[in-house]
Formats: C-alpha cells, sequence, structure tokens
C-alpha cells in the first residue's frame, strides 16, 4: 500500500502548488547563503597558500623592505639576474583611484623577464598577451570576474579621478590572471607614479642551495617572506569566522522557513492522514512516505542551495577580495569552483537541521489518534501547549546563556553566547505573543476585536515559526546596523585625533634629518614631529615598538583608553612604556603592572596605559624618544608628522618637499587622503556583512509572506463564511493585512532590544577577542524605523493581498469550491 499511500499524501502539492515555493525556498537560501560563504573562505584560504602568482605561474617566494613604505632598490633586481637568479622577476605595484571613487590596484611588470623565465610555460596566446603590454598606448589587463566586478568590457579606457584615462582595458579569462589587480607595463606604472624602485620582488621556486645563495645575497634592509598562508591565515581568521557566523545565521533563519512549510503542509494534510489511518493504513506506512518526502525536499534544497551558493560566491568574492587586498595585501582569486567539501558539508547540516526542524512534526502526525486528526483545528490547539514548552526550554537556554557568560571570555564563547541568546528569544516570542493575544481576546468589548485577537492567536501554528525567523533576521540586522555604526563613527573619531599632523612623510633613515632640517626654516611650518618604528619576531607574534615625543599635542593625538595617574610624565621620565589595547588584552597586562620585554628592552616595564590602536593586526608598545635612542640610536622605520600653520596649501609643501628630495609619492601623504582611504577600506570591510544580512532579512521577510500566503489560501473556507454573513471585501483585507501587521510589530518591539543587546555583545566579547578592539555603543534610530518600517510595509501587503484576492470573486462560488 506504500505506493497509493505516497500518491496520497503528496497529492496535496496538486492542490497547494504554492506550497513547494514556499518549501523549496526555505532549505534552498539557507543552504545557498552558507555555502556561498564556505565558498568565499575556502578559495581565499588557498589562495594564501598557493601565494603570489602572475600569468598563471606561481611565485612562492617574495622579496620586500622591511619598512613597508619604502621600495626595494631596482639595483639589487639587476644584481640578482647578474648573479644567475632567472627565476625572479620585478613588480611594482600602485593605487589608481577611479572617477567614480573606487580604488584598485595596478601592478607593473617586466614582460620580457616572464616570459624568458617561463618559457617553458607560457602558451603562444599568454607570450602575445604580454608582449603587447609593451607597445603603446601601453594597454591593461585584467580578469573577466574583475571586469564584471568594476562593470568595464573590453577595450574601453579608464578615467582616474585626475581626469586622465589609462588603457584601453584587455580583459583576459581568469586562468591567467586572478584576483582584484589589473597587469600593465612597468612603464605605465612609472608614467602615473613617477619614481625608481620596486614594491617587490617575485621569485618562483628554488632549491635549498639556491634559497641559501639568495639569503646570503639580501642586504639587512630587504627580507625574504615565503607563501602567504603563514603570515595571512592567523591575520584573516577572524575575517572568516564572522563571515561563516553569518552564513549560519542565515542558515538558521532558512531552516526556521523551511520547518514552517513542512509544518503548515503536515497540518493541512492531517485529516487526510485520519483518514488513511482509519481505513487501515499503518504509522511505518505513512512514515516511510514522509520521511521519503521530507528527503526528496532535501535533495532538491542541496542542489538548488549548492547552484546558488555558487552563484552567491561568484558575486561575493570581489568585494571580499578587494577587502582583503587592501587590508593584508593578499591577493585573491576571483574564479569560484564548486568543491565536494561544500557539498558534504552542507548535506550533513542539511540532514541535521531537517531532522531537527521537522522530526516533531512528523511525529505529532503520525502518533495522533485517528479520530482526533479529522477534527480540523486539533493541531492548532496543540500549539498552545507546544509554545508552553518551548518557552519552557528558551528558559534553559538563558540558564545557559548565563554560565557561558561567567567562563573566560573568548571568540567561540561569545558566538555561543550569542547563539543561545537568539535561540532563547526565538523559543519565547511564540509563546508570549500566544498569551497576548488570548488576553487581548477576552478583554475586548467588540466582538469583531475578539474574533480578530483569538483568530490572531490560531494563526501562530503556521505563522509562529515564521514569526521567530523574521524575528532573529531583524535582530542580526539591527545588531549588525549599530556594531558597524558604532565601529565607523569610533573609526572616524579615532582618526581626526591621530591624524593630527597635516603631511605624513616616511623618508629613509638618511634623508630624514634633511628633510626635518628644510621644514624648521620654512615659516609655514608649525612643528614637526619624529616617529620611530621597529618590528620585533617573538615567540607570541611579531610586537611592533614606536617611539613619541613629549609635546602637549602629541599628547591629545593619542587615544588613551585606560591610564595611571601621570602616565604621560612617567612615560617620559620613568621606564614605562604604553601599551596598545589589542596587546593588552592579549597579554593580559593592565596599567600599573610591571612587565617583561624582548631584548635588547628587557624587565622591569611599567604599564603606563592602554590605548586605542584600531586596525593594527600586530601588539605594539609606545616609549618616549629618550628610551628609544638608548636601545635603537638613529635606526629602525622613521617616520615624519608636519603640522602646517592655517591657510597653508599643503598640496604646494608636499609637491615642492617631493621635487627636493626626490619622494616618491606613496612616501608623502596629506591627513585628507589618508582619511579618505582608511574611510573606504573602512566600509568596504563590511560590505559583505552588510550584503549578507540584508539577505538574511529578505529570505525571513519571503518566509513569512509565502507562509501567509500559503495559510490564508487554505482558509478560503472561512472567509468565504465571512464574507457570506455581510464582511466586506475591504474589511477582510484589513483583517488579514492587520493580524500580520500586528505580529510584526509585537516581533519588532522583540526584535529591537535583542539586536541591541547583540550588538553589545558583538562589541564586548567577539570584536574584543577577535581583534582586541572595544568602542562604546552608539545608537541609529533612523536605520532602526527605516528597517522595521520596510519589513513592516512588506508584512502589511503579505496578509493582505491573498485575501483580498479571494474575496475579488464571488462570494458563493469560493463557498462552494471551498467546501
Amino acid at each position: 500500500m506504500s505506493s497509493p499511500v505516497a500518491k496520497a499524501l503528496w497529492g496535496h502539492y496538486k492542490r497547494h502548488p504554492f506550497q513547494i515555493v514556499l518549501v523549496w525556498l526555505g532549505l534552498t537560501l539557507g543552504i545557498a547563503l552558507l555555502v556561498g560563504v564556505m565558498g568565499v573562505n575556502q578559495q581565499a584560504r588557498e589562495s594564501y597558500r598557493q601565494g603570489e602568482q602572475l600569468f598563471s605561474n606561481p611565485f612562492p617566494y617574495r622579496i620586500r623592505h622591511n619598512q613597508p613604505a619604502i621600495k626595494v632598490p631596482q639595483g639589487f633586481y639587476i644584481q640578482l639576474r647578474r648573479a644567475g637568479f632567472s627565476q625572479c622577476v620585478p613588480m611594482d605595484q600602485h593605487t589608481i583611484v577611479t572617477d567614480e571613487s573606487r580604488d584598485f590596484e595596478i601592478v607593473g611588470i617586466d614582460p620580457i623577464a616572464m616570459y624568458s623565465n617561463f618559457k617553458g610555460q607560457v602558451t603562444s596566446q599568454s607570450q602575445t598577451q604580454m608582449m603587447s603590454l609593451m607597445r603603446p598606448p601601453y594597454p591593461i589587463m585584467l580578469g573577466e570576474q574583475l571586469a564584471s566586478y568594476m562593470g568595464v568590457v573590453d577595450g574601453q579606457f579608464l578615467t582616474l579621478e585626475d581626469g586622465r584615462q589609462i588603457g584601453p582595458l584587455k580583459v583576459v579569462d581568469e586562468e591567467r590572471i586572478r584576483g582584484p589587480r589589473m597587469i600593465a607595463d612597468m612603464s605605465l606604472i612609472r608614467d602615473l607614479h613617477p619614481g625608481t624602485g620596486l614594491t617587490a620582488i617575485l621569485c618562483g621556486n628554488m632549491s635549498p642551495k639556491q634559497l641559501a645563495e639568495l639569503t646570503e645575497q639580501l642586504p639587512p634592509a630587504l627580507k625574504l617572506e615565503r607563501h602567504q598562508s603563514a603570515t595571512l591565515e592567523p591575520l584573516t581568521d577572524a575575517f572568516h569566522l564572522n563571515l561563516f557566523a553569518m552564513g549560519m545565521l542565515a542558515f538558521v533563519v532558512g531552516l526556521f522557513i523551511f520547518y514552517q512549510a513542512m509544518s503548515l503542509s503536515l497540518s493541512q494534510r492531517q485529516p487526510l492522514v485520519g483518514l488513511l489511518r482509519q481505513a487501515g493504513v499503518s504509522g511505518s506506512q505513512l512514515a516511510k512516505a514522509l520521511l521519503l518526502e521530507l528527503l526528496v525536499w532535501i535533495a532538491l534544497g542541496l542542489f538548488g542551495g549548492n547552484l546558488l551558493g555558487l552563484l552567491l560566491a561568484q558575486q561575493l568574492l570581489p568585494s571580499v577580495a578587494e577587502t582583503l587586498n587592501s587590508l593584508y595585501g593578499a591577493n585573491i582569486s576571483l574564479s569560484v569552483s564548486w568543491h565536494w567539501q561544500w557539498g558534504l558539508a552542507s548535506l550533513a547540516i542539511a540532514l541535521f537541521g531537517s531532522l531537527l526542524a521537522c522530526g516533531w512534526p512528523l511525529v505529532r502526525l503520525i502518533k495522533t489518534q485517528p479520530a482526533r486528526l479529522s477534527t480540523h483545528m486539533s493541531l492548532v490547539r496543540f500549539s498552545g501547549r507546544e509554545f508552553a514548552w518551548q518557552a519552557l526550554f528558551s528558559c534553559m537556554f538563558i540558564g545557559a546563556a548565563a554560565a557561558v557568560y561567567q567562563l573566560p571570555h573568548g571568540q567561540m564563547a561569545g558566538f555561543v553566547l550569542i547563539a543561545f541568546i537568539l535561540i532563547a528569544f526565538a523559543l519565547s516570542m511564540p509563546f508570549l505573543l500566544w498569551q497576548l493575544f488570548q488576553g487581548l481576546g477576552l478583554v475586548a468589548r467588540s466582538a469583531r476585536l475578539r474574533w480578530f485577537f483569538s483568530d490572531a492567536a490560531a494563526s501562530l501554528s503556521y505563522r509562529g515559526v515564521a514569526a521567530m525567523a523574521f524575528m532573529l533576521a531583524l535582530a542580526s540586522n539591527i545588531g549588525m546596523e549599530t556594531m558597524v555604526g558604532s565601529f565607523r563613527s569610533t573609526t572616524q573619531v579615532w582618526l581626526d585625533q591621530r591624524l593630527a599632523a597635516d603631511i605624513y612623510v616616511r623618508p629613509s633613515l638618511n634623508v630624514a634629518p634633511r628633510i626635518a632640517s628644510w621644514l624648521d626654516e620654512r615659516d609655514e611650518v608649525k612643528q614637526v614631529w619624529w616617529q620611530w618604528r621597529k618590528e620585533i619576531l617573538t615567540e607570541a607574534g611579531t610586537l611592533q615598538v614606536v617611539s613619541t615625543g613629549g609635546t602637549k599635542e602629541e599628547k591629545q593625538a593619542l587615544s588613551i583608553k585606560v591610564a595611571v595617574p601621570n602616565y604621560w610624565q612617567r612615560l617620559h621620565y620613568q621606564r614605562a612604556v604604553l601599551v596598545s589595547e589589542s596587546m593588552a588584552l592579549k597579554q593580559g597586562w593592565k596599567p600599573g603592572d610591571k612587565i617583561e620585554l624582548p631584548s635588547p628592552m628587557n624587565q622591569n616595564w611599567l604599564v603606563a596605559g592602554v590605548y586605542y590602536d584600531y586596525g593594527n593586526p600586530y601588539g605594539q608598545v609606545i616609549l618616549a624618544h629618550k628610551r628609544w635612542q638608548e636601545y635603537w640610536p638613529y635606526k629602525g622605520q622613521v617616520g615624519l608628522a608636519i603640522h602646517l600653520k592655517p591657510d597653508t596649501d599643503s598640496m604646494a609643501v608636499m609637491k615642492e618637499m617631493g621635487q627636493r628630495f626626490h619622494l616618491s609619492p606613496e612616501r608623502v601623504r596629506n591627513n585628507v587622503e589618508l582619511m579618505e582611504q582608511a574611510m573606504r577600506v573602512f566600509d568596504r570591510t563590511f560590505i559583505v556583512t552588510a550584503t549578507l544580512g540584508k539577505l538574511t532579512l529578505f529570505i525571513a521577510v519571503c518566509g513569512l509572506f509565502f507562509a501567509t500566503v500559503a495559510g490564508e489560501v487554505s482558509r478560503q473556507r472561512q472567509f468565504a463564511l465571512l464574507r457570506c454573513m455581510g464582511m466586506t471585501g475591504r474589511e477582510l483585507a484589513a483583517l488579514g493585512g492587520g493580524q500580520l501587521l500586528l505580529i510584526g510589530v509585537m516581533t519588532a518591539v522583540i526584535a529591537l532590544p535583542l539586536g541591541l543587546v547583540l550588538a553589545q555583545l558583538l562589541i564586548d566579547v567577539v570584536l574584543k577577542y577577535s581583534f582586541g578592539w572595544t568602542m562604546p555603543v552608539q545608537y541609529f534610530p533612523f536605520e532602526y524605523l527605516t528597517s522595521l518600517g520596510s519589513a513592516l510595509a512588506v508584512l502589511l501587503v503579505a496578509g493582505a493581498w491573498p485575501v483580498w484576492r479571494l474575496v475579488k470573486r464571488s462570494a458563493i462560488l469560493s463557498l462552494r469550491e471551498a467546501f
């Protein structure tokens, strides 16, 4: 009898084809977002391990200057070529800003060196492409994915912010040129940014003997780096973990929608199941048919989710690659191919989540007595009892969250804490709404209002879970808006404070004294700050040591979080240092502690204070100039911060200084340019998180919309009876839309404080232990009203539209079709 039973059960979707969309949508979109994030993370990590690539040729080694602002002398590259290191090629990298204020990386190469070094590996097509870079008008090559992201086509010229046009652009397939970078001939780079030197020298695979010889030839100021994975993966772990957490949240929301759809489908089939049971169909036969149906839905969801996830990863990857390139110099490939690991992970998660979500509705339907299944509202009556059990479980999750909060804080503990709080609020919300609507139905005087609230309470049987998903997505969106907005405002204030000077110069050691003397003689220069910087490798990672002067302005340029009394005097006249917030958090240091620092600084240093330091991936300590000269007299990376008098043209000073001392453009920057670039990088960093949040909210709104549409269609008999009893179509539409709007408003009332709590936890726990940053929480009422208002408007349409569609037909015809 299994085949007739399956046909009878599955025939439900012929009568309700709209539910096919609802069931498929929740699981597919949830898996798609999860797979998309997994694809982005895996592609990034693979690119770290592969290292730099040019024209499909891997370059696992890179020679750079110890000071990032200083270039590698071109004479050293010529010396390597003469010594027989043909595996090495020059690279000069610069940032260009288009007329749309978008910045991109352009890499200059020597095509002849590329071709001669990899003669056996370069195809004739690649050879032609490389050699064409040397001929005027000097074309620029970029990959297909980057061209699509930039919105440019083959042959188009690129307009820069100063009005100059470069190109034409040559779009090639992603196998040859990968990442968010464009490639051009070195002469074009020299034309755009006059100067000498190279950003880096890239080297191919070498034998241990060649590596040893190369290391011996390196001057003290240069360093040889291996694969990027060792340095990049620890820095980007928190970024990728946050992305994965957003993907998991989107999957959970999609799973709620899937559960909602399956629960509605099973509740609508309860009379049929009751008849089948009374006709002699056993529970095992029903279970087999329903489990097979569930497996079919999982298979369809996995296929559609992996396909959409691959497309989503392709859309998200350019933004992520551009962010990682700006923050860490990582060259991430923009082409994504499906990996079996994604399918296996999505299969395991989908199976576990689907059985968890649909297990109880299946058991409830099969175990319920056949006579009770014949009653149309039997499972609706069960809902109140289930909501009470959910509220009880929510209390358990609240207790678990309180226990986790008492444990030592960390990144993973923060995510677990947030998950427990979200689950607790989600489980308790239907019970609270049920009790509220039941209470309002009892106290309302108007018969229509009593029926309105009682019917709203009953509708939670098919709207409750979708409302939970909507609340989770709304709270997450509010939390992310608050966290990102607070972070942006704090970063802007911090940059205003730190970038107190008008011009910043990163000269070489022999040029810095001459520049300082020249500046001291100029009337338009108010004062010049010196800053020395050095990176020390320790067992705990890289430690940056920075010096500072003793002026009042330099004190004001530091954002002190907490400090001992008279910390500035102690810093300059005692054996004391200031410690960055991330370093203090990592080491457990507090103001007043005595600490040990690496040689030659050694022991017995007083922590005079802790300062905010956003965006620095390393630990950092600040000491006075006097102490610096004791350990590294006139050594290290030097920087000059120039303060000009009011109404002075900083660009004219920069131009004159650059020409006089032959400074390359990247060594001389003004504070306006630095601020704009920093904020562009910041906004790009969080664009992916904002996109995932919007997609999650979109899934939740769609789920509630489709659940309401399917539920209202199933209540055609009820609306037909109400119309026959005298209610107008406008009143019925107001009834359907008003109920869903009321549910949305009550959900928003719960989601708003939950989102603010979520933002506080993200800042105080996750960000703090991921990046070592803290900041004050700021609120953005206008953004909240915009998010809530747009979501509630959609819900109003969702509730009114299906009812309005029904009442457009004849009341008698609708009543006859309902029976």
